[in-house]
Parts: structure tokens; sequence; C-alpha cells
């Protein structure tokens, strides 16, 4: 069976209805990880899901895996999946298009009566986006052996909540093993995050792989006193230290343009006084680039950068890497599927690489993967005002029913 199409209006409403969940007054969503927001939005999902009969199973760290039986039920399952989670200000089709498209992948072949050989499998990774629990990509790092069952749980916010027991509160400790086992191949959807395919007007992404991530947490230490009271010279500011090693860290980045990027996105200030000089501040940076030598290369010199204004500052400097998702390559044949199918559909289409860490990147280790962009308003994501047209998002869908069929059958 080639050529199949999704129903689009079915999934658009399905994403709409998802949007409610979180709902925010730009229009975005709010679903931190293991909060009850995150929660209502499981429910909802394992609801549907059911419906469409597939058999529902929760593993360890919450992860979620809706199957569709297939005619040779021991075959390892052709998976896709993304994550259910978003950022504070987030955008409702980040992650969520992900996981809702495989549901509309189901619901399509159920419609047409189609059975394929190898079972169909949806995934809902925990804590994908990591803005709640760092780092990033937790439930599938587990899954995929990149951290131990004991560090995904231990997992903390900054109040002290762990993973686990959040996990229990909400009531998605599953029994099931979080560990690797067989799959055929898995295939992630996901909108681009970036402006590229719609400014050459494409409508599809073939992901060839993904660029490099290293997350770091610095925290400066000074001194705290009186702003009134303490003359400039005398002063250990911590926050002029950290102005100073923002300014370096987008120095950095702006010389490995154009595939360097630097990012400092999250800062705690203490005591956070106005007129008290700030003693401590934490703060966080994200640093990517596709080449891993040239990645080691900005780290280097961003380090050495910090450690030199600290000591010129007299500033105390804790510095240390706290995640670092390695440049990956996706499967030959994994992109091939979906070349084919963007292709057999008649879609304008182009390689891309992703610039966004992705649970496909862990999956990638123990499975064929790949990965399907569709464009996004602008580029614009991470924000409440993303946005995606729903006949893209249909033209996604149908490229991963195509490409997922096309691997089951095999």
């Amino acid at each position: 069976m080639r050529n199949i199409k999704v129903n689009g209006d079915r999934l658009w409403q399905s994403l709409m209805e998802m949007a409610k969940i979180g709902a925010t007054e730009k229009g975005g969503v709010c679903r931190l990880a293991l909060t009850d927001e995150d929660k209502a939005a499981r429910d909802l999902y394992v609801e549907w899901c059911e419906a469409a009969g597939c058999t529902v199973r929760v593993d360890e760290m919450g992860n979620i895996f809706a199957r569709r039986p297939g005619k040779d039920d021991s075959l390892p399952p052709i998976c896709t999946g993304s994550h259910i989670d978003s950022q504070p200000t987030g955008g409702k089709y980040d992650g969520i298009f992900g996981v809702l498209a495989g549901l509309e992948v189901v619901r399509t072949l159920n419609d047409l009566n189609y059975e394929t050989n190898a079972p169909i499998e949806i995934s809902a990774w925990t804590n994908e986006e990591g803005s709640r629990f760092a780092p990033a990509m937790v439930g599938s790092g587990v899954f995929c052996g990149e951290f131990s069952l004991a560090e995904g749980l231990a997992g903390e916010d900054r109040e002290g909540n762990t993973i686990g027991a959040e996990l229990k509160r909400i009531g998605y400790d599953g029994d099931m093993k979080c560990a690797p086992r067989p799959l055929g191949a898995f295939f992630e959807a996901h909108i681009e995050q970036g402006p590229i395919l719609e400014a050459e007007q494409k409508t599809i992404g073939v992901v060839q792989g993904v660029q490099g991530i290293r997350w770091y947490e610095i925290e400066v230490t000074g001194m705290d006193a009186h702003a009134g009271t303490t003359p400039m010279e005398r002063r250990k500011d911590a926050m002029v230290g950290v102005a100073r090693m923002v300014g370096e860290a987008h120095r950095i980045g702006e010389a490995a343009m154009p595939d360097g990027r630097t990012t400092i996105g999250y800062m705690e200030v203490s005591p956070n006084s106005t007129n008290v000089i700030p003693g401590k501040v934490f703060f966080r940076a994200d640093i990517r680039h596709p080449d891993a030598g040239l990645l080691d290369g900005m780290e280097n010199e961003y380090r050495a950068a910090c450690e030199k204004i600290a000591g010129d500052l007299g500033l105390g400097l804790e510095f240390k890497r706290i995640w670092y998702s390695e440049p990956v390559i996706f499967d030959a044949a994994c992109v091939g599927a979906v070349q084919d199918a963007a292709d057999a559909l008649g879609l304008a289409n182009r390689p891309i690489t992703s610039g966004a860490g992705h649970d496909a990147v862990y999956v990638s280790r123990i499975a064929p993967t790949a990965m399907i962009f569709i464009p996004c308003a602008d580029g614009i994501s991470h924000n409440e005002t993303e946005e995606a047209t729903p006949a893209d998002l249909a033209a996604g869908c149908d490229v991963l029913l195509n490409a997922m069929v096309a691997r089951a059958n095999e």
C-alpha cells in the first residue's frame, strides 16, 4: 500500500483539543514535565490510544508505549513518537505533534482496516524538554542506556522534587522495565523549529542527523553587600562577572557561525534584591555544533573565558558540564524511507540537519532511526506564538504513515 493519507482534520482537532491542557494567554501551552498539566495531557492521550484499540503500557520512567498488533506480533515494532511536556512558555506543536501523529497513523490504519506485518508502536517520552528537570531527554535516555534508572529517577527540579517522586504522585510510575529492547525502526515527526523549510517553500525536511549539544551549570560567587554604601572599587559583584560571561558566550557563538550556537537562557540571582549587590549567580549555558571537534574548541574557549573573568574580578567559579548529546547521523535506510515517501506523495522536500535535540538522538543508538520535519511560521519555537498549518501537519503525518508502513511490511 502506497501514498495513503491520514485524516488531516482529525489530526488538527486532536492537536487543538490537547492544546487546551496548560493553555496560555498567548496561544501556547505550559505543561512542564510531571506537573498536573502533564498528567492531564497524558491521561487524555492514553484514553485516545485505548479507544483506537492500542495496548498501553508505562515503564519505570513514565514513558508511555501504545501498541497496535501486526500480522506477526513477534516482530520488533516499527515505532514513532515524541514528547508531551513543554517549555514554560511553549508552543502547541513542539513534541506533541510527533505523539499525536503516531496516534493518527494508528487511527488511519484502523479506518482502512489495514494490518501491517510488524506491530506499530507509539512512544511518549518523559521529560524531553529538560526545563523542569535538567538535563533534557531523560526518559528516552534511560530507555536507551545513556542514564541509569537510578540517575533518571533521582533527577531534581530546583525545589528538590525528584522525577521518581513526581512520577508516583501523578500515577505514571509504571511497572514495565525501562531498558533497551528490539525495535524494528523509529521515526519521529516534528516541527522544524527553524526557518529553513518555510524560507525555501519546502513542505518536508528529510532529517539527516542532529548536531551536538552540551549543557553546563555554572555558579559564580562574590559577596553580598549594600548597594548604596559599598564603593564600586570594593565590590565583588557576581552579576558583573556573569554579564561578561554572557557576552563571551555570544562572542564564541558568533565566531562559530554559521553552524555554532551559544545560549544563556536560565539564571538565578542571589539574594535577588534591588539594593543588594548580587553575591551569587547560578546559570546554565547551552553550546551546540554539528562537528564534535569544533564543539570541543567552543567548550574549552568558554571555560577559559569564564575562568579569566572570575580571576580578574576576584570571584569564585564552579563550571560543570551536565549533559552531552553527541552529533548523530541517522540510519540511511530509514532516511531513505522518509525520502521515498515524500517523493511518492509529491511533496517538496530537502535534506536538513536538526539544530535541536530530540528523543530520536538516543533511540538511534539502539534502533534504525530517522526524523521528519515540517515548517513552522518564521522558524519560531519554544515560544507561545509557535505556529504550523493544518496542511503541513497533515503532510508530515502522511510521510510518517507511508514510511512506517513500508518498514513494517519489509
